[in-house]
């Protein structure tokens, strides 16, 4: 595995994959072109921990149970990011005021809102899905949100001077090579649930409303910050992969 592939693993996830191989510094600005790989990793094992618990525990338990292992996983990376953006977008007046406050690391009222809503929208979207259908969609919806989120980098500049970024690293723009990996990576699971599950009947907005929410978000962010911050693009995530099950239920 390249150290780009092997960089994004580790930044994504709590997996201690440094102990095997520790990649040069300049990998970790290219993270977010195998973000979705990342996701093969954070949805797979939520979808295994849902479809295996499911059978011997009440539905709710094991999608919150899934749940936390996805949080487990990430750290809470997105949510963490998440929190920062509603507590920036809701209680800042002004671009340097936002981008203070997502910095800031107290939550603070509009970041606990944002996370108690977004729970209660996931738990009780994945709730009403049918648990096989659920873990495929899981697994497809995971690096498809991750693929789509990806594109804020080539949309806008970073907000903040690189020395200020909480990784203290900038992501470099996606080469065209790059987006085709970018590409297969997100739409493989995709794929695999349409093979498994089959087409859905309302295949058309599965695609187009997550497209709309992140489009949505980056003319919020543009008007706003007029550039990302790597808790935009966490909360860009969250809400993209949020859309698909909305969208799966209201069809």
């Amino acid at each position: 595995m390249c150290n780009n592939a092997w960089a994004a693993l580790m930044f994504f996830t709590r997996l201690p994959l440094w102990r095997l191989h520790q990649p040069p510094r300049e990998s970790f600005r290219a993270v977010v072109e195998y973000w979705p790989l990342a996701g093969w990793v954070t949805g797979g094992l939520m979808a295994l921990t849902l479809y295996a618990s499911s059978h011997f525990l009440p539905y709710s338990i094991a999608v919150l149970l899934a749940i936390v292992v996805r949080l487990l996983l990430t750290g809470a990376l997105h949510e963490d990011g998440l929190a920062d953006f509603c507590d920036g977008f809701g209680g800042g007046t002004d671009r340097q005021r936002i981008l203070d406050i997502m910095k800031d690391s107290r939550i603070g009222t509009y970041g606990v809102i944002g996370l108690i809503l977004y729970f209660a929208l996931l738990f009780t979207s994945i709730v009403n899905i049918p648990f096989h259908k659920a873990a495929f969609l899981i697994l497809a919806a995971d690096p498809f949100s991750k693929m789509l989120s990806s594109q804020i980098v080539q949309m806008m500049p970073y907000a903040r001077a690189e020395s200020e970024a909480k990784s203290k690293m900038v992501y470099r723009k996606i080469s065209i090579h790059s987006a085709v990996l970018l590409t297969i990576q997100g739409l493989l699971p995709v794929c695999l649930y349409v093979f498994v599950v089959g087409l859905p009947s309302n295949w058309q907005w599965m695609l187009l409303v997550p497209c709309m929410v992140m489009y949505g978000m980056y003319r919020l962010i543009l008007s706003k910050l007029r550039g990302y911050t790597g808790d935009c693009c966490g909360a860009i995530c969250l809400l993209v992969e949020l859309s698909i099950y909305i969208t799966v239920l209201v069809g």
